[in-house]
């Protein structure tokens, strides 16, 4: 029987072959769309899931509210873990990374390469982590100073082969020149994984003051025992607090309680974050990479569902449609004896097989986009990943799904015809009102408007990013990183390079507005004895006297550093912000005070104030900050004013290479590292742009298809219209004007939901555009001409047609 089911399904499909193509084509564009999206998302939630302690595995977050200033970070004090450890049988284990160096250079030969995927690891790094070893014990790896555990990639690039490697020594540029001894080797570890080292360094060659529990540079992760509840643990970090950072903070704030410090708005609090959580969970400063965000894992899902919904109203449409057409059909089998279950059974045959050739071309489909989805999604997923059983699994089911979901409604409608009125001819519902068909005409339309609303959205957005007064000039400033070079080195590449007469100004800046920069929280209070009520915190960058002008940021009152005041040394420069969160009414000659690295007061005088300007995401309202005369010379800033960049480059990079031979020579222009903050918003404009076409295409196969049948229907009513009198501009208008009111319908609903979404979306910029009328017009009228395009195609033709051929046979 389900052969025959087959083989008629298959001779019904040939006989309609426009509408077999249009089922297949909007079919296999909705399967292709899900399958890829379903791989993504398969990719993002299966996120560090590979360590065999995964469920046990946590990181320790830390908040601070201090003087008005949030910060939420993903690094927490040096002592943490070994506290928790020791105080609480609950912990199993600790581990830590110190990254904040960002990069060493290694020497590879006669040169040096600047490698940024390191960290600096505790010896109970294997025992927290799975990281399987090629070879070497790694348990033991790190124990000593000088070691280094690396990744199969390194040593292959380093030393040609794991088994070459061990034993060897690395040499960096450190701290001086140090070497490290390789005493294993592991394999890559995976690209779904939140950190991504292919250097663990000994955390015994950390040059830091260890003990200090207010100084928060260290990405910690515990090992919780089997059952341990650690929402329920998170309630002993305020013991901690009270036992070992309150008498540290006492030391320099006049502090006597936790409640008292609470008690005037601040708040210190630390909590764990699951391992497989971070990923998609977690937006925290200083994560160790830039991680994802599960609402656009949701969204996509969402878009990849409805897009498959869509593609599956087409087939219902179709099918109902074309009702009339296979009521006899019904009739005859249900008189020849044919019950309804075998009748249910031949139509969900005729769309699981619809189905599977949508789910061939879908295929294809994916694997002729997966190049460019990797690109924009910045994934590396490969076509083998669907050989997984269980996407091999997926993949079979899936026709069955889709079929038994396009084809349920059609079967039981058909199958449902009564026999006796059929074959009286009493029974033609092709062209007449159809509310479930009109509903889901209206779901498509209204499915793909939310689309298109959500791509401009987001485009408005970024455009609104790229031009938005930053308070400093991001255009034509490249960076120079200066690395390895010696601080002479640096200063006297600096002076010759700025000589040039394509350079306008430059400047030391280890220090810029970017998020990926250098970062430095201090503590200041308005008095030299700081209380939880007069201190703040805020950012502390040390500049030299040509960084505002190199940068473009507009002093507001005071004045810059200069060479002419040799008090300078003691002065500061404050954001508008900063003078905010002091209270100082006229900032000009006050003082702040903090503590510096030897637990001295050190106070320093107001110098001038610069204009307010974004120096992280502009998701952030723009915070404290405060500018002290220093060197931070590891990168140089240049202004150029030539068109010419890849000469001046090419000049910049010889005197590089001349003044430091062997060093690598590295750079990046400030607008891209500006432009590279947005790069997840690209990305979700690109796909949501891709996803808003394909869906406005399924939807006009479907409505295209519905048009055809419809004008089929109405043949000979055109040819009588057309012979008493009806101009083409009357016809396409009959044959348009119903889907249109569906069109405006859906725009109606559609409208509503996409202001909630998108207004939701914009939420996490503190610096957005407004959602106007005028982008949900732009939208409805886009859609009302799409729609009117793809019937007036169809109706036009119908229109212009003969009607004597069509009224030949009355």
């Amino acid at each position: 029987m389900i052969k025959n089911y087959f083989k008629i399904a298959w001779r019904n499909l040939l006989k309609k072959k426009s509408f077999t193509a249009i089922n297949i084509i909007g079919l296999s564009l909705g399967i292709g769309c899900f399958i890829m999206i379903s791989m993504f998302v398969i990719d993002e939630i299966s996120y560090d899931r590979y360590h065999e302690k995964a469920d046990r595995i946590y990181r320790i977050n830390s908040d601070v509210i201090f003087g008005g200033t949030e910060l939420s970070m993903a690094v927490t004090s040096d002592p943490m873990g070994e506290v928790l450890k020791n105080d609480y049988p609950e912990v199993e284990n600790y581990v830590r990374f110190y990254a904040s160096q960002g990069s060493k250079l290694i020497k590879k030969g006669s040169e040096y390469i600047n490698e940024g995927a390191v960290a600096h690891a505790d010896s109970t790094l294997f025992n927290v982590f799975t990281l399987p070893a090629i070879i070497g014990n790694p348990k033991i790896a790190l124990k000593d100073p000088n070691t280094v555990v690396i990744t199969e990639t390194a040593a292959n690039r380093y030393f040609g082969s794991p088994q070459l490697a061990i034993g060897q020594f690395l040499e960096t540029d450190d701290n001086g020149k140090t070497l490290y001894k390789v005493t294993s080797v592991i394999e890559d570890m995976p690209k779904n994984s939140h950190f991504n080292f292919d250097f663990f360094f000994s955390m015994a060659n950390v040059n830091y003051d260890f003990g200090n529990y207010l100084s928060h540079n260290f990405h910690t992760y515990v090992l919780l025992k089997e059952g341990v509840d650690y929402k329920a643990f998170n309630k002993n970090f305020k013991a901690v607090i009270d036992k070992y950072l309150l008498p540290q903070a006492a030391q320099i704030i006049d502090i006597s309680s936790m409640d008292d410090f609470e008690a005037s708005g601040n708040k210190l609090e630390y909590s764990l974050i699951p391992l497989t959580d971070i990923h998609l969970r977690s937006s925290r400063g200083i994560e160790l990479s830039a991680n994802g965000n599960i609402q656009y894992v949701y969204i996509f899902s969402a878009a990849a569902l409805f897009i498959l919904l869509i593609a599956c109203v087409n087939f219902i449409n179709l099918t109902t449609a074309r009702s009339s057409g296979r009521a006899k059909e019904v009739g005859i089998r249900k008189v020849l004896g044919s019950e309804k279950k075998s009748l249910i059974g031949q139509f969900l045959t005729e769309s699981t097989l619809i189905a599977i050739l949508a789910l061939f071309v879908g295929l294809l489909f994916v694997w002729l986009s997966l190049s460019w989805f990797n690109g924009v999604s910045g994934k590396e997923m490969l076509m083998t990943s669907l050989l997984s059983p269980k996407f091999l699994i997926f993949i079979f089911v899936l026709p069955f799904i889709v079929g038994g979901l396009a084809g349920a409604y059609p079967a039981f409608f058909l199958s449902s015809f009564q026999p006796i009125k059929v074959l009286k001819g009493k029974l033609s519902l092709g062209h007449k009102k159809n509310t479930l068909r009109n509903f889901l005409v209206i779901f498509q339309f209204a499915t793909s408007i939310i689309l298109i609303v959500g791509t401009i959205v987001i485009y408005k957005q970024l455009n609104h990013i790229q031009n938005s007064n930053l308070g400093f000039n991001k255009d034509q400033v490249v960076v120079i990183s200066n690395s390895g070079l010696s601080s002479e080195t640096r200063q006297s590449l600096k002076n010759e390079i700025e000589q040039l007469t394509e350079v306008k100004s430059a400047s030391f800046a280890g220090y810029l507005p970017v998020s990926s920069s250098s970062r430095s929280d201090t503590t200041f209070s308005t008095e030299s004895v700081m209380t939880e009520s007069n201190g703040f915190n805020m950012q502390y960058w040390n500049i030299d006297y040509d960084y505002l002008e190199t940068i473009g940021m507009e002093i507001k009152a005071g004045r810059n550093f200069s060479r002419d005041f040799g008090s300078d040394s003691t002065g500061i420069i404050l954001n508008e912000t900063a003078v905010k969160l002091s209270g100082f009414v006229n900032p000009i000659g006050k003082k702040l005070y903090t503590i510096d690295g030897n637990g001295d007061l050190e106070g320093y005088t107001i110098i001038g104030v610069v204009k307010n300007f974004n120096f992280a995401s502009l998701r952030e309202n723009v915070g404290g900050l405060c500018f002290q005369l220093g060197n931070n010379s590891w990168e140089s800033a240049y202004r150029f004013n030539t068109t010419d960049i890849s000469g001046l480059l090419s000049t910049i990079e010889s005197k590089y290479k001349a003044a430091a031979p062997g060093m690598p020579f590295e750079y990046e222009f400030l607008d891209e590292a500006f432009d590279n903050m947005y790069r997840q918003e690209r990305r979700v404009g690109t796909v949501a742009m891709a996803f808003a076409i394909l869906a406005i295409i399924i939807a006009c196969l479907g409505l295209f298809g519905l048009a055809t049948y419809i004008a089929e229907q109405r043949t000979k009513e055109i040819g009588v219209r057309k012979v008493l009198g009806a101009t083409v501009a009357n016809i396409v208008k009959m044959l348009s004007k119903d889907f249109v009111k569906l069109v405006i319908i859906a725009f109606v609903i559609a409208t509503p939901i996409a202001w909630w979404f998108m207004n939701k979306w914009l939420q996490e910029f503190a610096f957005r555009i407004d959602l106007t009328w005028g982008v949900f017009a732009v939208t409805g009228f886009v859609a009302l001409v799409v729609a009117l395009i793809t019937l007036s195609f169809q109706a036009i033709k119908a229109a212009i047609a003969n009607p004597v051929n069509s009224l030949r046979s009355e």
